[in-house]
């Protein structure tokens, strides 16, 4: 399967920590892998098991054009030797923009459907003419949340715990599934919070209620760090990207990460975190900016 690079803890050092007398660390899950990084390693983990295990030679699954996941299953189809189908919402337009151009060099068949169609992603009658469209293909959805997903997740969330101790965990939210990983095994003692990048993300709290084995009432979703909605951003986080790496030789992506470490940043000049505790960061990638060999 799709090799695992192990992975640093980076601590920043800002006076805004010290003066609130917390501890900031960050799991740097982006260099997992120079493709597959971050979450996207574990939430497709167990679903190319899966698929191998079944004998599929194709993978097909949803996105938008600027999706991570998308560009992590073409690179991860193209290092097994699956075929991968995108299906992308929206129409086509050229020239590519790097997340779709490098989708489409990994081999991926980039299939565009109309937004309306989009929503119907779930639906059997749909699958049944992708079905008819392109022969049997092993389904991973969209963002590749799913029970398989947040198995592979629930593990980074027990490899967390052994390897650092920490009082709160913070990482941005698209589809629900990291976050519901996260829940799934850390303990109660540890306090979750999730960044939605989705303006209006208040849906997600019960996406990632059904995707968990049972109830649990240690986290969080704060949903005040969207910058207006899904892949849309500012000249001011665009100024702290550049700031984070500079000062902290963090890089951020500017559609989930970022927002989620202003997010955090903001929160401690809030004092919303208890005095004395350390709060761990996950890196969940998403920076896209790998070339082939």
């Amino acid at each position: 399967m799709i090799q695992y690079r192990p992975t640093l803890i980076q601590e920043l050092i800002n006076e805004l920590f010290s003066k609130n007398e917390v501890r900031v660390l960050v799991k740097r899950e982006d260099q997992n892998h120079s493709c597959v990084s971050g979450n996207k390693w574990w939430k497709l983990k167990y679903n190319l098991e899966e698929a191998v295990r079944l004998k599929h030679n194709m993978l097909l699954t949803f996105g938008g054009a600027y999706s991570n996941h998308i560009y992590a299953t073409a690179a991860a189809g193209r290092e097994l030797g699956l075929k991968t189908i995108g299906v992308i919402r929206g129409e086509e337009t050229l020239p590519l923009n790097h997340t779709l151009s490098f989708a489409k060099n990994c081999g991926m068949h980039l299939h565009y459907v109309s937004r309306e169609a989009y929503r119907k992603k779930s639906e059997r009658q749909f699958i049944k003419s992708l079905k008819q469209q392109f022969g049997e293909f092993y389904l991973i959805p969209e963002g590749g949340t799913n029970s398989l997903a947040v198995k592979g997740c629930a593990e980074l969330a027990k490899q967390l715990t052994n390897i650092i101790d920490f009082d709160y965990l913070c990482l941005p939210i698209g589809t629900g599934g990291t976050m519901a990983g996260m829940i799934e095994a850390l303990d109660l003692s540890k306090k979750i919070i999730g960044f939605p990048v989705l303006k209006g993300g208040e849906f997600l709290s019960k996406e990632i209620n059904q995707l968990l084995s049972r109830p649990k009432d240690n986290w969080t979703l704060q949903l005040d760090y969207h910058f207006g909605g899904y892949a849309k951003t500012s000249v001011a986080l665009k100024k702290f990207i550049e700031e984070m790496k500079t000062q902290h030789q963090l890089p951020l992506d500017e559609i989930y990460t970022a927002k989620m470490v202003w997010g955090v940043f903001d929160l401690i000049t809030k004092n919303s975190f208890k005095r004395g505790s350390t709060i761990l960061i996950l890196h969940t990638g998403g920076l896209q900016q790998s070339v082939f060999n």
